[in-house]
């Protein structure tokens, strides 16, 4: 088994003669038993490989742009750019942390809808030039500290239904582009291009076919003022399944070839965030605390007709690594780290975060054999928005570290797909890795 690292703070162990993902999530809970039992993520970054091969076979005319909000992981950023992607950035330390991994400013796009005038003057500095703008008063901001920005408007979209309205609460109306685009040529702020987002639950494939049309109709504005409209951006909103990427596909693509054909020379591109890293991560936590249902504690034989509730705790919450929960993001019930008997009994319970708050209820119901404090749970697709700063801190620990893994037949493919990319292939270089029975972290360097 032998790994390869880039200097920037991350390492990847390369996985050979059989070994498996669950070997190397193995050895860290072991190693973890023999220390501070502080929760980890595994991350396979061949699943991130993999998930953007499947979006050049169903998505081969929309250049993809990673969402560096969703998951800022060094190595997640430095495949991506490998694999030829452009990115997303809301803010100055994302632009920077893309810009750190050499990617040209042209395939950045800034795209807050409340900058703050540093951010801007940043990105004018630093010659990122494309930023989404979907007011008035955000339009002045820009004209004044980046007067060579390149705009793409954003532009609102019919939800589905009543309750599909996370598209409808950005962006400027259809009505009210006509009046922006004019603002802007006053300013003499160049419009090069529109976006607008569907939310990944919308189901109607009519609202695809309403957002390219309103889309054409303010290309065909912005072309009557005077702008050179070039770039189409149909925003994020991609789940991680594949049949998910078909659908929308079937959806989009005979509309785009019909409103922005080839011969037209506009450039389609795409924000997916979770489509790439949801599946790609594991986290592993630790039970640091248990408790049963008052009510039931006087039941000392336990089977699964008197269904007793447990309160499990672990060592990570809604005010860190599982901070999406605030935002009603469901959390998948996890797994079992531990070999459980095929007819053991399970029984409702809880998962709850270490603050003590109400709020910090990870999981509010899922089905578990009876566990102990010092146990621990795989928590498998926990690869978006789960590692940014924790809201607060509980204890002095820091955010989990992460320890990245490829397989060797991933790894020699990734090779191939970075051929137009060999400047970035540098980055990494091969290293010993053997597994460690007492500090089995040591078979990793500075993880991210």
């Amino acid at each position: 088994m032998k790994g390869f690292a880039k200097e920037q703070q991350y390492s990847v162990s390369l996985l050979e003669g059989g070994t498996m993902l669950l070997d190397v999530t193995d050895n860290l809970i072991y190693g973890q038993n023999l220390s501070e039992k502080n929760a980890f993520f595994v991350a396979d970054l061949g699943v991130v490989m993999r998930q953007h091969v499947r979006w050049r076979t169903h998505m081969a005319q929309i250049r993809p742009y990673y969402n560096v909000r969703c998951n800022s992981s060094s190595a997640v950023i430095a495949v991506l750019a490998a694999l030829g992607s452009g990115f997303i950035c809301n803010n100055k330390s994302e632009l920077e942390l893309v810009q750190g991994h050499g990617i040209p400013s042209e395939d950045i796009i800034y795209s807050s809808f409340c900058k703050q005038v540093s951010h801007i003057k940043y990105a004018a500095k630093n010659g990122i030039d494309l930023l989404v703008c979907d007011n008035e008063a955000e339009l002045r901001k820009i004209s004044r500290s980046h007067p060579n920005a390149k705009l793409l408007l954003q532009v609102s979209t019919q939800a589905s239904n009543l309750d599909d309205d996370i598209s409808m609460t950005i962006g400027c109306s259809l009505k009210d582009c006509r009046r922006l685009l004019e603002k802007a040529k006053e300013l003499s702020v160049q419009v090069v291009g529109v976006r607008f987002h569907i939310s990944h639950s919308c189901e109607d494939d009519q609202v695809y076919v309403h957002a390219i049309s309103d889309a054409r109709c303010v290309f065909d504005m912005g072309e009557e003022i005077g702008f050179n409209m070039k770039i189409l951006d149909i925003g994020g909103g991609f789940s991680v399944t594949e049949a998910q990427l078909v659908q929308v596909n079937v959806a989009i693509m005979s509309m785009v070839d019909l409103y922005f054909p080839p011969s037209t020379g506009v450039s389609i591109v795409a924000e997916p965030g979770s489509f790439f890293v949801t599946s790609a991560f594991t986290l592993a936590v630790n039970i640091i605390s248990k408790d049963m249902d008052p009510l039931d504690q006087q039941d000392q034989d336990l089977s699964p007709n008197e269904e007793p509730e447990f309160q499990y705790y672990i060592n990570e919450g809604v005010y860190g690594t599982f901070s999406s929960k605030l935002s009603d993001t469901v959390i998948v019930a996890p797994s079992v780290h531990k070999n459980i008997s095929l007819d053991a009994p399970v029984f409702s319970s809880r998962l709850w975060g270490p603050s003590g708050d109400d709020l910090d209820l990870v999981v509010e119901h899922c089905l578990l054999p009876e566990l102990n404090i010092g146990d621990w749970l795989l928590f498998s697709h926990a690869g978006a928005y789960s590692l940014g700063q924790p809201l607060c801190t509980t204890s002095d620990s820091p955010p989990p570290p992460v320890y990245f893994v490829i397989s060797s037949r991933d790894w020699f493919e990734f090779q191939e797909n970075c051929s137009i990319h060999e400047a970035t292939l540098k980055n990494f270089s091969l290293v010993p890795y053997c597994f460690n029975s007492c500090h089995p972290e040591a078979a990793f360097s500075v993880p991210a």
